[in-house]
């Protein structure tokens, strides 16, 4: 008997979120190398912001060293192995993604000679960080796309070329022990779709063929997630109710206490082991990139299951303000509050705002190192700058430490 009341005890304790076959680590220092895509860096921001929200508590540094114009053989910003000298093994990181090639091939036909300086090219850089860090974990990531999709290519067809080096890259990546990720087919296969319904639309994704819009960004940030086994659950609570009482059926992820039906109400208190994504749902470009198949609302689920209600229609309330209605049969199989505007989704917001900030911070810090060969006060500027992007990321993973919630549930009706 005290066996089978012990295995009910533990099966309701909450559950943590695995990570184990999440590729990022506590501990990690990530740069993302590239591009103008890569510095623009909406992705890599989604990708952080994923990291400082699900896993508050650990430490994770992150740096963009994409710079406009780049190819395999450097670019404005120095040669190549000055650039990996400065932009990336100096800041010793443990996971390195790396993404090339849309300027490397002209923006012409395909051409053999500039194929073979990118394989060449790209070949040094994988085996210069491999020697220069030894143990770091490399994410490959194949072109984004040309958009061939939603402007019919005449003779400025590209993104063949780009598929080629692409394939290229995941035959380096196979034999290098590298991790590989395809960020050209998952834009290809949304600008298609949303452009069976929508053609102005989908021009949206990729507006000038060649760098993705806030929309394109985030469907590359949900590919790279998923390759990188990103665990999906925020929190998850399964409740039963009865006229009388409400048990806890299941928690993930979060505690959940102070369980109690008092006259009109159902209440607990619920305190997640994490954040929800800091995005809105209702955001134009957040629609978009869900219309074109980014799956970022499978990336954030912050699930409230409710059984044993009466028809109707429920408010949900948490800390006191109303969070929506929702009726008996959507509590009865989930709803997901990572997408409402809830205490937890504003607590989040801070790790967005520094983020942004972060990524300025960087841009200019870029162009000081650069400007430093010519002048050694340049080398000073740049360093507080790079403090400074060190205390906004411990800010940031400080604001996004979870809290206690009060939740109440407001019923027209009695239960069963």
């Amino acid at each position: 008997m005290k066996r089978v009341v012990l295995m009910l005890a533990l099966a309701l304790l909450p559950s943590p979120v695995v990570a184990q076959d999440f590729a990022v680590h506590d501990g990690d220092r990530i740069v993302f190398y590239g591009d103008s895509i890569t510095q623009d860096g909406q992705y890599a921001q989604a990708v952080e912001m994923y990291v400082a929200t699900r896993f508050p508590g650990w430490s994770v540094t992150f740096q963009n060293s994409g710079v406009g114009g780049d190819k395999v053989s450097g670019g404005w910003a120095g040669a190549i192995d000055a650039r990996l000298d400065r932009d990336v093994i100096a800041h010793k990181p443990t996971v390195v993604t790396i993404m090339l090639g849309m300027n490397d091939g002209s923006y012409k036909a395909f051409d053999q000679a500039l194929f073979e300086g990118y394989s060449t090219g790209y070949r040094h850089i994988v085996t210069r960080l491999k020697e220069a860090l030894p143990g770091v974990r490399l994410t490959l990531l194949q072109p984004s796309p040309y958009d061939d999709v939603t402007r019919p290519p005449g003779s400025d067809a590209y993104n063949g070329v780009l598929k080629k080096y692409g394939a290229f890259v995941q035959e380096l990546a196979k034999e290098q022990g590298a991790a590989v990720v395809d960020l050209n087919a998952p834009l290809l296969a949304g600008m298609e779709k949303v452009s069976k319904t929508n053609p102005a639309l989908a021009r949206q994704i990729v507006p000038d063929r060649v760098h993705p819009s806030a929309a394109g960004h985030f469907v590359m940030a949900g590919a790279l997630l998923r390759a990188w086994s990103a665990p999906t659950v925020v929190s998850r609570v399964e409740l039963e109710a009865t006229a009388t009482s409400l048990r806890l059926v299941r928690a993930e992820n979060t505690e959940v206490t102070r369980l109690a039906v008092k006259g009109p109400y159902l209440e607990w208190t619920q305190t997640d082991a994490a954040l929800p994504l800091p995005i809105s749902f209702r955001d134009a470009g957040v629609e978009l990139a869900e219309l074109a198949g980014a799956g970022l609302e499978a990336l954030d689920q912050q699930v409230l299951k409710i059984t044993g209600l009466f028809a109707g229609r429920y408010e949900v309330l948490i800390d006191g303000v109303s969070v929506g209605r929702f009726s008996n049969a959507e509590l009865g199989v989930g709803v997901n509050f990572a997408k409402e505007d809830t205490a937890m989704y504003k607590q989040a917001l801070p790790v967005r705002w520094a983020t942004g900030d972060r990524h300025e911070l960087e841009l200019v810090r870029r162009r000081l190192l650069v400007a430093a060969a010519n002048d050694p006060k340049m080398a000073a500027a740049a360093a507080e700058l790079a403090a400074l992007d060190a205390k906004t990321q411990q800010d940031g993973r400080g604001a996004a430490k979870p809290s206690a919630h009060r939740f109440e549930v407001r019923r027209p009706f009695s239960l069963r």
